[in-house]
């Protein structure tokens, strides 16, 4: 791998990085304002019901997490696999053309 081409995969990964903790800041913003709107207009007088925005969005922001975090090398072993598996499918079917010539 060239060094413009690490610098690009590096650039992208830290664009990656970032917008998965800007995400997580407004994730955690806007929740808190919910909890507390939810605490000053009754709260436990009144269902909680901050808690389907806060676990509906919390499941984005965990998929988020595991993409930026844990999903390059996923998609990188994936990749990897694929590879190994249409090149054995190749030479597999050039054995075959040579067998039959």
């Amino acid at each position: 791998m060239s060094d413009e081409e690490l610098r690009k995969r590096a650039r992208k990964t830290a664009e990656d990085r970032v917008g998965f903790y800007i995400h997580l800041g407004i994730y955690a913003a806007v929740n808190t304002m919910l909890i507390l709107l939810w605490w000053f207009t009754g709260g436990i007088n009144i269902f909680p019901w901050f808690i389907f925005p806060l676990f509906g969005w919390g499941a984005g922001v965990i998929a988020h997490f595991i993409g930026v975090f844990r999903g390059p090398s996923y998609v990188d072993r994936a990749a990897e696999h694929e590879y190994r598996r249409l090149k054995k499918e190749e030479e597999e079917e050039q054995q075959t053309v040579k067998a039959h010539a």
